[in-house]
């Protein structure tokens, strides 16, 4: 049986462009994105949404709230609790200003996307309810790129809770594909007196699911993911609870992961090392003939 791995099926041409040398790589945006997380009955369940069918990118697919990182999103003036950028700037491998802009990024998408803002008055508490019509008028802005964060947190003498967030994973778009992004992937647990919603214009649903049901569905070529997407998904399987989750995040490896392609012949053969679930080989035709172990489409 078929899984739900997504494999646009222009990749096969891209690929052999660029190992023709007739395909230029983009360098990659940085961008996150955030498994919350929420306990229920069996365990923590997290929050996805799926991208509308009509997306040119991804469409179909469920994923987590998350975005590119907005050039602002470095700004100096943006309020702080928890970890300093430099042990930030460690975990992540990076810089301490790009530390500050994938971290800044991380709680602002969560916000725009799910209405879940990670920050508060002080560093030890967090806003309750942000779902007012102010609450609303400034997220819209944040979306339409009208208010920085740094702005938005100030005028609201807020703080960043850079502490609710762990950092989980760190995937690379391919270089054959023509728009590429470095995506840090962070988990956060939904604070108290929080509910999300559906406020991306991008997703057509939300669901709270629980990973192995989730990667079950996958699995089983009924919920449609990206390879980053079903990866951290089997990753927070063992966790209990969303606050064993947030403590485990500090043993995950952050090793970007990058997918490779050779061509074999006439054969694309395509792979993201250590995740050797989603390996493809696909026929001069750009139809698939065989597959490593796992890696159905």
């Amino acid at each position: 049986m078929s899984n739900g791995q997504w494999y646009p099926p222009e990749w096969p041409d891209r690929i052999r462009a660029l190992a023709r040398g007739e395909l230029t790589a983009v360098p990659p945006k940085r961008a996150a994105t955030v498994m919350l997380l929420r306990d229920a009955d069996g365990g923590p369940v997290v929050h996805m949404l799926r991208r509308r069918a009509s997306m040119a990118f991804a469409g179909g697919a469920y994923a987590y709230p998350g975005g590119g990182v907005d050039p602002r999103d470095d700004d100096h003036q943006v309020g702080w609790a928890g970890p300093s950028l430099g042990d930030w700037a460690l975990r992540l491998g990076v810089d301490p200003a790009s530390a500050q802009a994938i971290v800044c990024a991380a709680v602002r998408e969560t916000y725009e996307e799910a209405g879940v803002l990670l920050a508060g008055p002080t560093a030890g508490t967090v806003v309750g309810d942000t779902t007012g019509d102010d609450w609303e008028a400034d997220r819209r802005a944040l979306v339409a790129r009208e208010l920085s964060f740094a702005d938005f947190l100030q005028r609201r003498s807020l703080v960043l809770r850079s502490d609710l967030l762990g950092a989980w994973a760190r995937w690379i778009t391919p270089e054959f594909e023509p728009k590429r992004y470095d995506t840090w992937f962070f988990v956060a647990a939904l604070p108290a007196g929080q509910r999300t919603r559906n406020a991306s214009t991008e997703a057509d649903r939300t669901v709270w699911i629980g990973p192995a049901e989730a990667a079950e569905g996958y699995d089983k070529g009924e919920l449609l993911m990206m390879p980053p997407t079903i990866s951290t998904l089997r990753t927070l399987q063992p966790y209990a609870t969303a606050a064993e989750a947030l403590t485990g995040a500090a043993e995950q490896d952050m090793t970007p992961v990058l997918a490779r392609a050779r061509l074999e012949g006439d054969e694309v053969v395509l792979s993201w090392p250590g995740h050797d679930e989603f390996t493809k080989r696909i026929g001069g035709t750009g139809t698939e003939q065989a597959e490593r172990a796992g890696g159905t489409a």
